[in-house]
């Protein structure tokens, strides 16, 4: 036979993928033991009953999400997946969730109740009404001795310490606290003396919140005249009176701050106005202070006023004589540079005229004209050409002759060359 073999780690891979797809998510109670806490944050510890155990692990990042500190000999349930640990063939539950035995059963009429609040309408936010701003008294629901109530009252005197607080007691825990609850609400109600209520209650396990899962106490919120803020437990509890409340806070704490956040956001923005007015006072101030600076610098007393133009007067006076003196003295030193000039200037026109008069004769000499005065003529081609040559003349060519007064034209006859002359 061809036997398929597996190895090891086929085995245990095939047996694990068969335990996880048979087996879906699902809840399992027994007694934590041989706890272990991980370096890396995982939990390792074995369920237990009176008749077997099975191993199991709790990764960190659901063993963080833990509300309580997991120790040995508590009975809980946990929400597994059932599977194999491969490297090691041992069989174990992965687990998803921890909670403490029979809170299942209480969750449940939880969620039974929110269900049947919600279908009535006593969970939507329509009928929500929004909180007061600047509430000016404030009523708080709680025990006289809770923690909460000394939470709510620091945050008040730290916030609006002005607002005027009514503490209504009841229980907050046990069988007779939704009775208790529930008169306590009503005397609030009927007093109508605040202008909203806080009901609070300090963190706690399920069994410890459960009064605020009472039906008659849902009702009792969801009646109210005023506006309810509820803040029970810690911020990862939520309860039915947080769900019919007007507005949850996740601490009693918040829920203070909650009420108080009209009155602390007024001081905040009194105080910035404040601090503006403040600055542009100051800054106004300065700048009138420095206006009147300048204006005494102005402020002078008549003496003086008239010391000072005394003072620019003789000042004035003694550089008008000044001028005078310079203006004396130049008119002084200028009369015979003056004299000088003129003389300079007769001599140079008298040296230039003579020279323009030589030059004059020159010109008259070197004239055409003059010559031509002297009886010669010039001889001119057609083309204007002066003839100097008269081997560049031919018998009969027209000519032009120039005289000192007047022009003639000829024709040229017979040519004689220098040679024969």
């Amino acid at each position: 036979m061809n036997a398929e073999i597996l190895t090891v780690s086929e085995l245990n891979r095939a047996a694990r993928q068969l335990l996880e797809q048979h087996f879906p998510l699902l809840w399992v109670s027994g007694e934590i033991s041989n706890l272990t806490r991980a370096a890396s944050g995982h939990l390792y510890f074995s369920l237990k009953d009176d008749q077997a155990q099975v191993r199991c692990v709790m990764f960190r990042s659901r063993a963080q999400l833990l509300p309580w500190r997991l120790e040995n000999g508590q009975q809980v349930e946990a929400q597994t997946l059932v599977t194999l640990y491969e490297a090691r063939g041992e069989f174990q539950l992965n687990v998803e969730a921890l909670r403490r035995a029979g809170l299942g059963r209480l969750y449940e009429r939880f969620l039974q109740l929110r269900d049947k609040l919600g279908r009535e309408g006593l969970l939507d936010a329509a009928r929500k009404r929004p909180l007061p701003r600047y509430p000016c008294r404030v009523g708080i629901v709680t025990s006289a001795q809770a923690a909460a109530l000394s939470d709510v009252l620091a945050a008040f005197a730290r916030r609006a310490k002005h607002v005027e607080l009514i503490v209504y007691p009841t229980l907050v825990q046990g069988t007779d606290a939704p009775a208790s609850l529930v008169a306590a609400l009503a005397k609030a109600y009927e007093r109508a003396e605040c202008d909203l209520l806080l009901l609070v209650r300090g963190g706690g396990s399920l069994e410890d919140l459960w009064a605020f899962n009472d039906e008659a106490v849902a009702r009792q919120i969801a009646a109210a005249p005023m506006p309810i803020i509820a803040g029970i437990g810690h911020e990862t509890d939520t309860t039915i009176a947080d769900l019919v409340a007007d507005q949850r806070a996740a601490t009693p704490t918040a829920a203070a701050e909650l009420a108080s956040a009209g009155w602390h956001a007024a001081a905040k923005e009194l105080a910035t106005l404040a601090t503006t007015l403040q600055r542009t006072l100051r800054t106004a101030l300065e700048g009138r202070m420095q206006a009147v600076d300048r204006l005494a610098l102005r402020l002078i007393h008549p003496a003086q006023r008239l010391a000072a133009g005394r003072q620019r007067l003789e000042s004035l006076e003694h550089r008008l004589h000044a001028a005078i003196e310079r203006r004396l003295a130049q008119q002084t030193r200028l009369g015979p540079l003056e004299h000088r000039l003129r003389r300079a200037i007769h001599d140079r026109l008298a040296r230039c005229q003579h020279s323009l008069s030589r030059c004059r004769g020159a010109l008259v000499g070197l004239s055409p004209l003059a010559t031509l005065e002297r009886g010669y003529s010039i001889v001119r081609q057609v083309d204007g050409t002066i003839v100097r040559d008269a081997s560049r003349l031919a018998a009969g060519e027209r000519i032009e002759l120039q005289f000192a007064r007047g022009k003639a034209c000829g024709h040229i006859e017979t040519i004689t060359p220098a040679g024969d002359l």
